[in-house]
């Protein structure tokens, strides 16, 4: 899906990486990882394979034993919406904390992008209780794009949604690979082989 015949930034450098909850087993050992502006690249596995820890490590959330991550600018789309959202605050305040709406024209982003997301614009006065797994997820996508990432981290951004929605909300996460670099944990190989550059399968390169 990349063109990167003029996206040679490159957004997301994993050198050498040696992570393991306990020490004398790894999940990763001497993992290197590059990824450019317009690549999108899945991570598949089976569970406990490593996948979401590789995202904690991307984000700072956990450190590496030895080795090297640098990234740019990241927002990620996780697989439970609800656990992304305070309770207590509307969709919109939340939209709005994270964003510099100084520089952007917000009302027009937000009604671009709630079309593609087949979105109603008045969920997004409610609070996240009020909305449904699939809503919740798509509003989480909208947050996550109106950030203006360099790199989007993407947990089975579709679990929540249903089969057309789902194969929408890709088209426009594949579409937006203009303005990043995603890397994308899935579970689904015909989606993956759909739409990635590159599939990295960690029980292969497990010990």
């Amino acid at each position: 899906m990349s063109n990167n015949e003029y996206n040679q930034k490159v957004i997301l450098e994993i050198q050498k990486l040696n992570f393991g909850y306990v020490k004398d087993k790894l999940i990763y050992k001497d993992f290197s990882l590059q990824l450019l502006k317009g690549e999108l690249i899945s991570i598949v596995g089976s569970s406990g394979s490593g996948k979401s820890t590789l995202f904690e490590l991307i984000t700072g959330n956990l450190k590496p034993l030895k080795g090297n991550i640098k990234t740019e600018k990241i927002s990620s789309i996780y697989q439970d919406p609800y656990s992304s959202f305070h309770p207590s605050f509307t969709i919109l305040e939340q939209i709005r904390d994270v964003l510099d709406i100084k520089n952007m024209n917000l009302k027009e982003e937000i009604d671009r992008y709630c079309n593609e997301l087949t979105l109603e614009q008045y969920l997004l006065d409610k609070k996240p209780h009020e909305l449904s797994g699939g809503q919740l997820q798509r509003c989480s996508i909208l947050r996550a794009l109106l950030m203006k990432p360099e790199l989007l981290l993407v947990d089975e951004p579709t679990s929540a949604l249903d089969n057309i929605i789902a194969y929408e909300v890709m088209k426009l996460l594949v579409k937006y690979l203009n303005n990043c670099a995603i890397l994308l944990i899935t579970h689904d190989m015909k989606l993956a082989t759909w739409c990635s550059d590159k599939i990295i399968n960690l029980n292969e390169i497990s010990e």
